[in-house]
């Protein structure tokens, strides 16, 4: 499904990206984890058309994703979220859903709307004004939304995790594993809570300094004396 070979990617001086190589298959959910500053939204960044690197290759179901504009990557079924929720200003949660299907999946389907609501839980809310009407939860729910409204076969999850409450964030776990178990879709998550990763996901990849230092299970992962170096300095057991 998706293919990133060699991408490396430099802002002025400094390399945000150095040779990063990820293949991500069909209904995979794979997390996307690192210190901070290690590129994680970077490389997102370049799946979703948001920056272009330096060099190296990239495909979507073996379509070259760097000759695709953002518009066309959303197209074809690439969808990602924020960490910083956005929600269009000035407009309904509903019509945030709307302006996505239209955007990303190129029509309108009230059907489809009205299950994507209910799914996320914002049924109640539909015709609350999205910009100052939801919780931090709710912003977050509608991120997760608007993604899905576009229609994906894989969905990027920039931490959308972040800033919830032990609660909330059980709660908004076992709404990503229904995401992913009855849509059929393919997910990479970044996330910095190991219980979330290991919870959630099949397989971690470790950025530190742009570069993959581990492709691993998560088990594994977090065992990995580089992983606990980059994260701690320090390595198991010393």
């Amino acid at each position: 499904m998706l293919r990133l070979e060699n991408i490396t990617v430099g802002f002025g001086g400094l390399t945000a990206l150095a040779n990063v190589t990820l293949e991500v298959g069909a209904r995979e959910l794979v997390g996307l984890v690192g210190p901070n500053g290690a590129g994680k939204t970077t490389l997102f960044n370049v799946i979703s058309g948001l920056a272009r690197p330096k060099a190296g290759t990239a495909s979507f179901n073996s379509v070259n994703l760097l000759r695709k504009p953002v518009q066309a990557r959303a197209r074809i079924g690439i969808a990602r979220t924020f960490q910083i929720p956005q929600p269009l200003h000035e407009l309904t949660v509903r019509q945030n859903l709307i302006v996505a299907q239209t955007f990303g999946a190129g029509h309108r389907n009230a059907r489809r709307i009205d299950e994507i609501l209910d799914f996320i839980g914002l049924k109640r809310k539909a015709e609350e004004n999205a910009a100052d009407g939801l919780a931090l939860s709710e912003h977050k729910a509608l991120e997760v939304g608007k993604a899905l409204a576009t229609e994906p076969k894989l969905i990027l999850l920039d931490e959308v995790l972040a800033g919830l409450e032990t609660a909330g964030k059980r709660q908004f776990m076992q709404t990503l594993k229904r995401m992913h178990q009855e849509a059929g879709l393919a997910i990479i998550i970044i996330e910095h809570d190991i219980e979330t990763i290991l919870a959630l996901c099949q397989r971690a990849v470790v950025l530190d300094f742009g570069k993959v230092i581990a492709d691993q299970t998560p088990e594994e992962i977090f065992r990995n004396p580089a992983v606990m170096r980059s994260y701690t300095g320090a390595t198991p057991g010393a």
